[in-house]
């Protein structure tokens, strides 16, 4: 049992905590959800598996007030007031209570390693930089739209603290929109099943020198909403086909340098299952599809790489798919062998499933979305970014969303080489979508 110590008239006294099977009644505390299970086993300071999401504003940012706003905010907000504890078989969620982490003005790469004990026990953390607002996230609290979620209600109050004419036209509460929903919606929905839905044969995986240890490259495409329609309607894609397609025949042809491929280039794409099954849940709840391309012959066009990804997607896409997908995870969890296994003995067996189904994919592209925010905000905000992490065996990734009529594609990544960034918005433009760039520098010396 841990012991914690606390300070009384100058003397330490040495306080037994109660373990779990006898927690205070008085701390809220939940089971982690499916997907959830893993982030804990696999994280570390080279696979942090946090993701970002940020919002730029008009505005200099004023760090007074963002502070101020997040201790506001925090407490109305259940599934972010949580820090992570290990039982005898399962991780669980418990009640943080703490105050609210301190903002700081982002001085390092993003997307590090949180740390709970640096960090007020809590699993995000929130920084500025001039006109933008960050929040980083444990993936283990939530999927990318929990966090846009809470980040949206962050600027919200930030932005009534500093206008607060505001209030008078929107109030001083929640959005009507905003979720606090803390639904388990895999154990909802899934259906008994012993088939398992992921792909685990190794893909082909992009290689090279990385950056300096430490170091995070991220590198910001802007599009136009209404060109790249224009282009993908031409091509009888929809936008997300067409950026995927897009980097895997800058993958063909910037790696592979169009020649066939022992192992496909495979991407991993999440799907967000909340309009699927009809969920509002701030917990995670997605599942990953993959977009698959396998190079046999000597020579293929764009239009023929396209089109596969195109129906490599589509077959995926149905409701009884993306069912198959997490109910052979669920059912697993709810095995009674399963649930009586220690923790310890778990994290190794979902260590090596991770392997498998990590080096089963070249990267991972997710699309958040386009972005609205209510109305009376709109002024104040220019633009929403996103990015992921690093995991094993993919040094880039992808991200996408949108706000208004301006696209954002972004890459992360740890590689040196910028070679399938630079294929990918050429591709683009060839199209004739103009695109803007914008990166962090990692690449010039």
């Amino acid at each position: 049992m841990k012991k914690k110590t606390i300070v009384t008239e100058g003397f330490e006294e040495e306080k037994i905590e109660k373990n779990e099977n006898h927690l205070n009644k008085d701390i809220r505390w939940e089971r982690l959800d499916n997907t959830a299970h893993l982030f804990p086993v696999i994280a570390g300071e080279s696979m942090t598996n946090t993701y970002r999401i940020s919002v730029t504003l008009n505005e200099l940012i004023q760090p007074e007030l963002l502070q101020q706003a997040l201790d506001m905010v925090l407490p109305k907000f259940d599934g972010f007031n949580l820090r992570l504890r290990g039982g005898v078989f399962w991780y669980y969620f418990e009640e943080n209570g703490k105050p609210a982490p301190t903002v700081k003005k982002e001085a390092k790469f993003p997307c590090r390693f949180i740390r709970q004990n640096k960090n007020r026990s809590y699993l995000f953390r929130v920084t500025y930089y001039k006109y933008r607002i960050n929040l980083e996230v444990f993936h283990v609290l939530t999927d990318g739209m929990g966090g846009v979620n809470f980040l949206k209600e962050l600027t919200y109050q930030y932005l009534r603290l500093a206008h607060p004419a505001l209030i008078e036209q929107v109030g001083d509460s929640l959005a009507s929109g905003t979720s606090l929903n803390r639904e388990d919606s895999f154990l909802k929905n899934y259906k008994k099943s012993s088939a398992r839905g992921y792909k685990t044969k190794k893909a082909y995986l992009v290689k090279g020198e990385k950056l300096k240890p430490g170091e995070f490259g991220v590198m910001h495409g802007y599009m136009n909403v209404p060109e790249l329609k224009k282009v993908c309607r031409a091509y009888g894609v929809s936008i997300n086909e067409y950026l995927v397609g897009c980097y895997v025949w800058s993958v063909y042809t910037e790696c592979l340098h169009g020649m066939p491929s022992k192992r496909p280039i495979r991407v991993a794409v999440p799907v967000n299952l909340r309009p699927h099954f009809n969920s509002i849940t701030t917990k995670n709840f997605f599942v990953m599809i993959s977009a698959e391309f396998h190079p046999v012959r000597e020579t293929y066009t764009f239009e023929e790489v396209l089109q596969i990804i195109r129906e490599s997607l589509r077959s995926q896409m149905s409701k009884e798919h993306l069912e198959k997908l997490f109910s052979y995870n669920v059912s697993n969890e709810k095995m009674l062998f399963a649930r009586a296994v220690p923790l310890f003995l778990k994290n190794i067996a979902m260590g090596i499933v991770y392997t498998q189904s990590a080096l089963a994919n070249t990267t991972t592209i997710t699309n958040i979305g386009n972005l609205t925010v209510e109305e009376a905000y709109e002024p104040y905000i220019e633009q929403f970014h996103a990015f992921l992490a690093m995991s094993r065996g993919q040094s880039l990734k992808g991200t996408i969303c949108s706000y208004q009529d301006t696209l954002v594609f972004t890459f992360s990544y740890v590689l040196k080489d910028p070679s399938i960034q630079r294929g990918f918005f050429r591709r683009i433009a060839e199209d004739g979508v103009a695109v803007e760039i914008e990166s962090n520098g990692v690449n010039y010396e």
